[in-house]
């Protein structure tokens, strides 16, 4: 069961977060909608918004304008965020259920951030490319931390040893509900039974991580049908919108004088990936 909550007025898309008076909450199973209410914001400003979505099990929050804040906040609560919808909301919802709210995307923003999507390294390592694949059904994990809030450090290394992360450089564990989808698969395993103070060592196949690259991720667009994009450079990594203002992160691969060609494949996909895990607290 997923849960989807749009910012609503009146049957749209409320255009601003931090004033909103409802949500309109969508239970989903098996990518399809079961039920819905409309449920008060009970006149939250937009800093308890967050908190009060995680009490209710939100996992996506649809809605227009967003602050920095705010946006903060989700991502820390493990919210995932498609910010920019506008219009019915039971059609947006639809459509992000479909995955059809990934598209070539309109504008280029020119967010030249190292790539990592969703909240990436820094919030760890999330489930990140959210195409509108994060409507399909999580299979059910068991073992005792399942749904409980886990604290845990950790390094991530590539086979050749070579460091692609680190909680303890950061010197804060990383804070995560174990067994709901906010962990590649292979974490959430591995934490799932582990005891406070137990440390484990997994190596993780790309199914258990990142997946393996897809080729319909790579695409090519018109540069005059992408304004800025005349700018960027090959190797460059840059977030476009989707048809509702969604970012993903995208890397420009290739570059002539009419197309531009993206690829929006997580950059970890196909990667093998070795995790040193040790738990440090259960709340």
């Amino acid at each position: 069961m997923m849960k989807i909550a749009v910012t609503y007025d009146n049957g749209n898309v409320f255009q601003h977060f931090g004033k909103t008076e409802n949500f309109k909450v969508y239970e989903v199973e098996d990518n399809k909608v079961v039920s819905s209410e409309v449920m008060s914001s009970n006149g939250s400003g937009h800093g308890a918004l967050a908190g009060l979505l995680a009490e209710q099990g939100v996992n996506v929050l649809i809605c227009g304008g967003i602050g920095g804040g705010a946006k903060a906040a989700l991502e820390e609560a493990g919210i995932e965020l498609c910010a920019g919808a506008e219009g019915d909301t039971d059609q947006v919802v639809e459509a992000y259920l479909k995955g059809e709210l990934v598209s070539t995307g309109v504008n280029c923003d020119h967010h030249h951030e190292d790539g990592h999507s969703c909240g990436e390294h820094g919030d760890g390592h999330s489930c990140g490319n959210c195409g509108g694949g994060c409507g399909s059904a999580q299979p059910t994990m068991t073992g005792k931390n399942v749904g409980k809030t886990c604290r845990a450090h950790y390094r991530g290394t590539f086979n050749d040893g070579t460091q692609f992360d680190s909680s303890y450089d950061r010197g804060e564990p990383l804070e995560f509900i174990c067994g709901v989808g906010q962990m590649i698969k292979g974490f959430d395993a591995a934490v799932a039974d582990m005891e406070v103070g137990q440390v484990a060592d997994v190596h993780l196949m790309p199914e258990e991580a990142y997946g393996m690259p897809d080729p319909n991720a790579v695409f090519a667009v018109e540069i005059t049908q992408l304004p800025g994009s005349e700018a960027l450079e090959v190797g460059q990594q840059v977030y476009l919108s989707n048809q509702i203002g969604q970012p993903f992160p995208v890397k420009v691969v290739a570059k002539d004088e009419k197309n531009i060609t993206f690829d929006a494949n997580h950059e970890m996909a196909g990667k093998e990936l070795n995790f040193h895990i040790e738990l440090v607290e259960i709340k």
